[in-house]
């Protein structure tokens, strides 16, 4: 790709975008990418307790080259270590510093679900469990199921992992995710959260502390 700048004063807009999480903004959109924001927060497990399965391996000969992981040539005043996602080409950028990153192709919201702004991972969890919200239970019945919570496993929708986001000490309720649909990258499918290939969500959550800092760009920014 052609290395292009992305400088504090280009993703001003972005910055002043910050997400508003107030009651209002939630209940209008009640369901964000398997996060049911209604339910006890005690329900996410502790790290320790969650069976780590192993990671399924060449699904990104799946997608187009394009949005296979790779390194590539990214200027940004972002510091190395932070996260950049570009949700008009599907893509986060994992900052390596000196005009490099590691770039991932992602799925994101779709229409209504679209947000863009300043967050940090507050929380990283291995084989995330998933807990469909109460609209989803009453109109699905293989929702109904897991209306307690679903375990974290192979065929869970949040993957992988998950890195939990906040803002202004918060949770904003999205989430940086595997997924057991591959071919959704690439996709604005989602209801906010950003998903990954569970390869690369396990790459990245290896490489991503407690503490990043991300940046989530709006259509057309780059």
């Amino acid at each position: 790709m052609t290395a292009k700048t992305l400088n504090r004063r280009s993703v001003l807009g972005a910055g002043l975008a910050l997400l508003a999480f107030n009651t209002a903004a939630r209940a209008e959109h009640p369901f964000y990418g398997g996060v049911d924001f209604t339910r006890d927060p005690a329900l996410i497990p502790p790290a320790e307790s969650v069976i780590d399965f192993p990671v399924q391996e060449g699904e990104a000969a799946k997608l187009p080259a394009k949005f296979r992981r790779q390194q590539v040539t990214f200027g940004s005043e972002e510091p190395a270590g932070s996260i950049i996602i570009d949700t008009g080409n599907k893509f986060l950028y994992y900052i390596l510093g000196e005009g490099q990153a590691i770039r991932y192709g992602v799925g994101v919201g779709r229409d209504g679900f679209a947000w863009s702004g300043r967050a940090l991972i507050g929380m990283k969890r291995r084989w995330p469990r998933w807990v469909p919200p109460e609209s989803m239970v009453e109109r699905d019945v293989h929702a109904a199921k897991w209306a307690n919570g679903m375990p974290g496993g192979p065929e869970n929708p949040l993957g992988a992992r998950a890195l939990y986001l906040n803002a202004n000490g918060l949770d904003t309720l999205y989430r940086i995710h595997g997924t057991n649909e591959p071919l959704s990258i690439g996709k604005a499918l989602s209801s906010g959260c950003v998903r990954m290939l569970n390869e690369d969500i396990a790459d990245l959550f290896e490489r991503a502390k407690v503490g990043t800092q991300v940046l989530v760009l709006p259509p057309g920014t780059l």
